[in-house]
């Protein structure tokens, strides 16, 4: 089954907004702690979604790696620098890590495709 990684990352944005009505004070903790991680400092925004895409397909989690592929790609992320991320993946990870690794390959050329 081919699956829709722009759809599943839009997914994952509209769960958390679900979350964030359910349970308002844990997800601005989410928030702000997301917010914290994810600003330029030592390694750039690009090079932390990055980090995070290696660790989303490591735990094997479809809305990881679409989200984070997503987030990537628009913070300017090269296939190739995606490719690498998976490769690091997929050494840390072994055969499971190299069955997501694919996918999030996958799907950045589709996030690539969608513009």
């Amino acid at each position: 089954m081919t699956k829709d990684f722009p759809e599943i990352a839009d997914d994952v944005s509209n769960d958390a907004a679900a979350l964030r009505e359910a349970i308002p004070d844990q997800m601005a903790g989410f928030a702000q702690l997301g917010a914290a991680t994810y600003k330029d400092g030592a390694l750039s925004p690009k090079h932390k979604e990055l980090i995070a895409l290696a660790i989303g397909i490591t735990v094997r989690c479809d809305g990881c790696v679409s989200y984070h592929v997503r987030s990537a790609y628009e913070k300017g992320a090269t296939r190739e620098e995606v490719a690498e991320a998976i490769g690091v993946a997929v050494h840390m990870g072994g055969g499971p890590s190299m069955v997501y690794g694919g996918e999030a390959l996958r799907a950045y050329d589709a996030f690539a495709k969608k513009g």
